[in-house]
């Protein structure tokens, strides 16, 4: 669901309606600030932040980031230090505050479930956004885009106010001896540390190898999965196969884009992981009454549905943005490829174009200036470098980064900011053009749309129900 796209009224108007509401914790630091920033319409933030166990972390933010009436037009946003392996204790704060704001309003109210979604990829701020989830009382957790092997570990550890570590993944590694992220949580308590409950863990995979791996080898308890099929939006597994079809639209520089094929070798045996007697959930080309039953049918638990959640009244796309795709989408005039090139992970990636839209390729000053899709690197001496595909390729290449590796490369953290109406201004007075992922299903949203221009969350529940049924 993107960065801010399943935000907190999304989650708990799901979760209200008795059903798991999850919120995107990937950037949910940057998005938080940027909303104080623009006068924090509405005073949710304001109103969460004066929950917050630390309230002297409230106030320094509130201070720094707030704008009673928003930024006067043009003015970029004030950005966050990018992290690092080891940061100030003052980043770590914001870090749990933001996660801990967004998880709060998700529960508000009410006493229905919510989770937290992460990126493993996104490695650096994970363990403190974990702990400020668990502060608010986060539900549960699901994680993808990587191996979350040592998750519950951390959950177990962060549940009792204990040290939590995660292996730090640094490229051309001398050593091999694994270098460690930290987080400390007595160390942001002058006093007695507060009562936690440990989230339920569901790991978002695309492999039955990988649920049994996950099953017997994670470091703790897991307590389910999301078998996240190729057609769901966002962040892709590499298909097994290797394999890229026709080249697409241009890419970031100016090149032919290659879309990702899946085959037969990327199916899920969904009889190996029933065998685990884990409950899990299927993701991706499900979201329907059909694809529910079929999922029942295969002994699933139930659905994970991003696309028409995406696109609801509650969503936080920008509503321009979104109003738009919802009128292309009615006409069928919409279309959603796999890029490889496109996410600086190195996974695939989906995006959407549509006649008029914009060119998600489209020229951009590169600049890095968010850095959480940054990759580590060991330099010389033993130090560690931060390097990301989607710098300006001079950097890119001067830290030790191969030239073709910046190819067809986008700027996700900035483009999918300003999906949500939070573009960067830039001293040449540019905008941060914007980019939109979905799943495959976008392309059917005429068939659910039957001729409205717009819906809410509870309608796409009350589409779904029957299937429940059946």
């Amino acid at each position: 669901m993107g960065i801010g796209v399943s935000n907190w009224r999304l989650a708990r108007a799901v979760s209200r309606l008795g059903h798991l509401g999850v919120v995107s914790g990937t950037v949910v630091d940057s998005v938080f600030v940027r909303r104080l920033q623009d006068g924090d319409p509405g005073g949710h933030m304001r109103r969460a932040m004066e929950r917050f166990p630390l309230p002297k972390v409230a106030a320094d933010a509130l201070q720094r980031y707030f704008r009673p009436g928003g930024r006067p037009p043009g003015t970029p946003y004030a950005v966050l230090p990018m992290y690092q392996q080891v940061v100030s204790a003052a980043r770590e704060r914001l870090t749990m505050l933001a996660a801990f704001v967004e998880v709060h309003l998700a529960k508000e109210g009410h006493e229905g479930l919510v989770g937290m979604n992460l990126l493993t990829k996104v490695q650096l701020p994970n363990l403190a956004l974990l702990y400020g989830a668990m502060l608010a009382g986060a539900d549960f957790v699901l994680m993808g885009a990587g191996i979350p092997r040592e998750i519950p570990a951390a959950l177990d550890a962060l549940a009792l106010n204990q040290p939590a570590v995660l292996r730090f993944q640094v490229e051309a590694a001398a050593s091999s001896e694994p270098d460690w992220l930290r987080f400390e949580p007595a160390s942001h308590w002058n006093g007695v540390l507060p009562d936690l409950l440990r989230p339920r863990f569901l790991p978002i995979i695309s492999s039955d190898v990988l649920a049994v791996s996950l099953a017997r080898k994670a470091s703790g308890r897991v307590d389910g999965f999301v078998i996240e099929g190729p057609t769901a939006g966002g962040h892709n597994a590499p298909p097994r196969g290797g394999s890229e079809g026709a080249h697409g639209p241009s890419g970031a520089n100016g090149s032919a884009a290659p879309q990702v094929v899946y085959g037969p070798r990327d199916e899920v045996d969904l009889a190996k992981v029933r065998d685990l007697g884990l409950p899990f959930w299927l993701a991706g080309g499900v979201g329907s009454p059909a694809g529910l039953r079929q999922a029942r049918a295969e002994g699933a638990a139930g659905i994970q549905v991003g696309t028409l959640f995406a696109y609801a009244d509650e969503s936080g796309l920008d509503e321009t943005l979104r109003c738009t795709v919802l009128a292309h989408a009615a006409r069928g005039e919409v279309e959603v490829r796999t890029d490889s090139r496109a996410s600086p992970t190195g996974f695939p990636f989906k995006v959407v174009s549509w006649e008029g839209g914009p060119e998600s390729g489209a020229e951009r000053e590169r600049v890095c200036d968010l850095g959480y899709l940054r990759n580590a690197y060991a330099m010389p001496g033993g130090r560690i470098g931060y390097r990301c595909t989607s710098e300006p390729e001079e950097v890119f290449v001067a830290k030790g980064g191969r030239l073709e590796d910046t190819v067809g490369r986008m700027c996700l953290c900035n483009k999918l900011l300003a999906s949500i109406g939070q573009a960067q201004s830039r001293p040449d007075g540019r905008v941060e053009p914007p980019v939109l992922t979905s799943g495959d299903d976008l392309v059917l949203l005429a068939t659910f749309l039957a001729g409205r221009t717009r819906y809410s969350a509870a309608d796409v529940v009350a589409y779904l129900e029957p299937g429940a049924q059946g």
